[in-house]
């Protein structure tokens, strides 16, 4: 072969597209996808439950309101328009969202508090702190509730509401505080430190540096807090007293039969969580 055959050869393999590599699509790359999607419509389902049965026409009797029935009678919107046509109920939903707010308000402050000293600080005691924390997540709540009860019964202390708001804050500054802890134990101290070398004092370092920075472990200890307050049934049953509680009401409906009235509250209070945390997400993100 001559000289410029050999040319021409080089010239025209040269001028070939290279194939890419492409690996090959294994079926495995549809379990982890399907497994989370499962997942979460496993987790869902008793919600979408709710949803559905507080648009269902029931017509069996529960005093003047209806009772719930497990066959579907018809679409209604009428359980929405009278929602508020029994008044205990009403009432007991009243008392779980005061309870909720203000006990979810006190354990954030007391919790954000306590988790910034166990992150940030050494001092005598920590690891007692660090125990009685965990053991307050870890003891069933029907030994909390008994122990509470006994308590305020030996003070002479009238159950009611400022008992229950008591108990809810007792119990929620242990979850408020590990979650304000892992925050803020990741910061940059370096950060702190240099506000303070330029000329800001402990407090205006802690509003506008330490504060900003942890503010989300707070929000999420709140939220966490209120749902659990709002949740909460063994601890409400033995400190409630004459004032019942939404989870205590519903829980003694079941004897003669849940109103849908109950499924349009759940409804609603699930829908407001949802947008609440969409509404968060979506002022994270403008911020990135």
């Amino acid at each position: 072969m001559s000289a410029a055959s050999v040319a021409e050869v080089e010239v025209g393999a040269s001028t070939e597209p290279a194939r890419e590599y492409r690996p090959k699509k294994r079926w495995t790359r549809f379990l982890l996808p399907t497994y989370s999607t499962a997942f979460i419509l496993y987790l869902s389902f008793p919600i979408f439950i709710i949803i559905l049965f507080s648009f269902n026409d029931s017509r069996t009797g529960f005093g003047t309101a209806p009772r719930v029935s497990t066959a579907w009678l018809g679409f209604t919107t009428r359980w929405y328009q009278n929602l508020f046509e029994i008044p205990d109920l009403t009432k007991a939903l009243e008392h779980s969202l005061t309870v909720a707010l203000l006990g979810a308000i006190s354990a954030a402050i007391l919790g954000t508090l306590i988790g910034l000293a166990l992150a940030r600080y050494r001092y005598r005691g920590k690891g007692a702190t660090d125990f009685v924390i965990f053991l307050s997540i870890s003891s069933p709540e029907i030994v909390l509730g008994a122990a509470l009860a006994s308590f305020f019964v030996s003070a002479n202390f009238d159950r009611g509401l400022i008992t229950l708001y008591l108990s809810h804050t007792m119990f929620s500054i242990a979850f408020v505080a590990v979650v304000v802890r892992a925050r803020a134990s990741g910061l940059d101290r370096a950060l702190e430190d240099a506000a303070m070398d330029l000329g800001a004092g402990p407090l205006v370092t802690f509003l506008k540096i330490t504060l900003p920075l942890v503010f989300p472990g707070i929000l999420a200890g709140f939220f966490l807090a209120f749902a659990l307050s709002m949740d909460d049934f063994v601890i409400s049953q033995f400190v409630q007293g004459p004032a019942l509680m939404f989870p205590t009401w519903v829980v003694g409906a079941t004897k003669v039969g849940i109103p849908p009235h109950v499924f349009v509250f759940a409804s609603l209070i699930f829908t407001g969580g949802l947008l609440l945390a969409g509404a968060f997400a979506l002022q994270v993100r403008r911020r990135r």
